[in-house]
């Protein structure tokens, strides 16, 4: 079975070829340029190198977040668009779920494994995952605790230490790197673990929870929190009910 992933919930983002449980090709995106002006030459591009065809896509994979509330509506319409097309099913798997399947290596079973990205605001978007003997990429392999949630970095691991018997061993993601000095802080022998690409790792997951696959129309963004064009709007009219009661 043919897997075609995508991860737009950061700038760069990735995209995966995935087959029977192997990544054919993951490649990294141009983060220099938009989601919207580069995902159609990215996609053909990579399945072309493999002399498949579109067509030749069994199911389809994408992240619908955490993340940039422009670049989750690209990265779903784009699967979307390419699934209504040649009538395919898409499975969503959140990027924090794939962060820590690929932290896992080889933690032993009950350790926990903490994914946390950036949300910017100095706050991240954060999910605890305890290990199980189950199967690498399995369903069973990792057991969501809390997630996702979006707060400050001191708040979540605060909430955490109050929740389990110890603070997780690994940490991995961007928000992870970014708020090191905070985990060491609170947890000093856990493991940061640098953010890798997504997209293999949301594709071989799809293949792994295919039976949990949706018509591409049912697809929803998984934002945790308002998305900050919503924020400055509400911002912008509050000052305005302030400015007019003022005068």
């Amino acid at each position: 079975m043919r897997v075609l992933a995508l991860d737009t919930t950061t700038r760069a983002g990735s995209a995966a070829l995935v087959e029977d449980d192997r990544i054919v090709e993951e490649r990294g995106g141009d983060g220099a340029r938009t989601h919207a002006a580069r995902l159609p030459a990215e996609i053909t591009t990579l399945v072309a190198a493999h002399h498949v065809a579109l067509a030749d896509i069994d199911l389809y994979a994408v992240a619908p977040g955490p993340g940039s509330f422009t670049g989750l509506r690209i990265g779903i319409a784009t699967i979307q668009g390419l699934a209504f097309v040649h009538a395919r099913r898409v499975v969503a798997i959140t990027a924090l779920d794939a962060l820590a399947h690929m932290a896992r290596g080889d933690a032993p079973p009950g350790s926990l494994i903490a994914a946390w990205m950036d949300a910017h605001r100095g706050e991240v978007f954060a999910a605890l995952y305890r290990v199980t003997d189950a199967a690498a990429f399995s369903r069973e392999g990792l057991v969501e605790i809390e997630g996702p949630t979006a707060g400050p970095p001191a708040a979540t691991l605060a909430r955490w230490a109050a929740q389990v018997e110890a603070l997780p061993g690994r940490f991995v993601g961007d928000g992870a790197t970014l708020y090191a000095s905070e985990i060491r802080a609170a947890a000093p022998a856990a493991r940061i673990v640098e953010p890798p690409l997504l997209a293999g790792a949301i594709g071989r997951l799809a293949l792994a929870r295919r039976a949990e696959a949706i018509d591409p129309g049912a697809i929803r963004a998984l934002y945790v929190r308002r998305p900050d064009v919503e924020i400055a709007r509400d911002e912008k009219i509050r000052m305005h009910e302030i400015d007019t009661k003022a005068h």
